[in-house]
């Protein structure tokens, strides 16, 4: 007979996870340990294989991997959750990032609610099924991701490796906090940064230079002009595109015309849009707009992501939280899942306010609801 996990055994699970640091390399300073996800993989690839999980593992960049764990079931459908496993980094925080302590109902620490908190549900469950020998109707494949807060590599890697199997979830969880909200949507976004390229002078002699701040500022005007448009759009599912320039760099001495200038802009995305049409007309605008020389380095592009707010998924994960359906101002791992997947969803315990500060904490009853949630949506209870 399957017991169900006490609030005790899910805050444990939490703890322990809490303190194996997992701090992306981007953002590893002194307090972060040993960075990136390997000490992670080793002990959620363990735990998987004690549970009876069949265990693979993906390296995904260098010294990364993802592991990806599947439990059999009688049917032939597929349900699936990812949980990404790195954190952002711990030198900002005033509060210990590893110490995992559990007080006044809550857990602590680095990666606490974002996302650990799910996974530690995930074993918990994993832990009972296991000790009472249940077999699910429904195949399991749970993924635990790399590499989230910052290269976003972990989730196209995992739809890839979904696609050379020809494996399609029925149902797929994105685990991020969102108060056990269902989030059936985001936006997408393109990251990108021009360089404009002039000619250095003396400034007491610019007519023999060719000035490039001068010619980045008419960039950033038509860039402007650009988000004053998409303001006119209609609104749809998930708002309006938005558009920011939000770094400038240029020049070197206060006596020397500036040979470069660069501008790093911030493209919002909303459903129907595609991030490769957006990036190239947004390249074509700023090469219009400058007299000078212009590159362009694309950082990130993410498809935005929306699933029907009447979708089957949508709506008993709602009925099961009790909460009404929604769409999210950020961005999640679910953009990379469009064609491995026939429904999606993100939902998680405690809130996006308290991922990434200098405290993190989730309340343990946030994860005993997620626990019942996804006890039903398993075929548990």
């Amino acid at each position: 007979m399957l017991t169900f996990p006490s609030s005790t055994q899910l805050a444990s699970w939490l703890s322990r996870l809490v303190q194996i640091p997992s701090v992306t390399p981007e953002q590893a300073g002194p307090r972060a340990g040993e960075p990136g996800e390997a000490a992670m993989a080793e002990a959620v690839a363990g735990w998987f294989a004690q549970f009876g999980g069949e265990v693979h593992w993906h390296e995904v960049l260098p010294g990364r991997s993802s592991i990806y764990a599947i439990w059999r079931g009688r049917s032939d459908r597929w349900l699936g959750v990812d949980v990404h496993t790195d954190t952002v980094g711990v030198e900002q925080m005033t509060d210990p990032p590893f110490d995992g302590r559990i007080a006044d109902g809550r857990v602590y620490g680095r990666g606490a609610v974002d996302t650990k908190a799910s996974l530690g549900v995930i074993l918990a469950l994993l832990e009972s099924m296991h000790n009472a020998d249940v077999q699910l109707e429904d195949n399991l494949l749970i993924a635990a991701t790399v590499d989230e807060e910052t290269g976003a590599t972990g989730a196209p890697g995992f739809a890839d490796w979904l696609r050379a199997r020809g494996l399609i979830l029925d149902e797929l969880v994105v685990a991020e906090p969102t108060g056990c909200t269902p989030v059936h949507g985001h936006k997408g976004l393109v990251r990108m940064e021009f360089t404009v390229h002039g000619l250095t002078a003396h400034s007491a002699q610019p007519q023999r230079g060719k000035n490039a701040i001068w010619a980045a500022a008419r960039v950033a005007l038509a860039l402007e002009a650009e988000q004053n448009r998409l303001q006119t759009l209609p609104v749809t599912a998930l708002g309006i595109p938005q558009l920011t320039v939000v770094l400038i760099n240029g020049g070197i001495g206060r006596n020397v015309v500036p040979d470069t200038c660069s501008l790093a802009i911030d493209r919002r995305l909303t459903d129907g849009e595609d991030p490769l049409a957006v990036t190239t007309q947004l390249i074509g605008l700023a090469e219009a707009a400058s007299p000078l020389p212009l590159t362009t380095e694309v950082w990130r592009q993410i498809t935005p992501f929306y699933q029907p707010a009447d979708s089957g998924l949508v709506t008993r994960m709602a009925e099961w939280s009790g909460q009404t359906p929604t769409v999210a101002p950020y961005g999640t791992n679910a953009w990379a899942y469009g064609d491995v997947t026939r429904q999606r969803i993100v939902l998680g315990p405690g809130s996006i306010d308290q991922a990434h500060g200098a405290v993190e904490w989730v309340e343990i009853d946030e994860m005993a609801k997620l626990a019942g949630i996804y006890a039903r949506w398993w075929g548990l209870s």
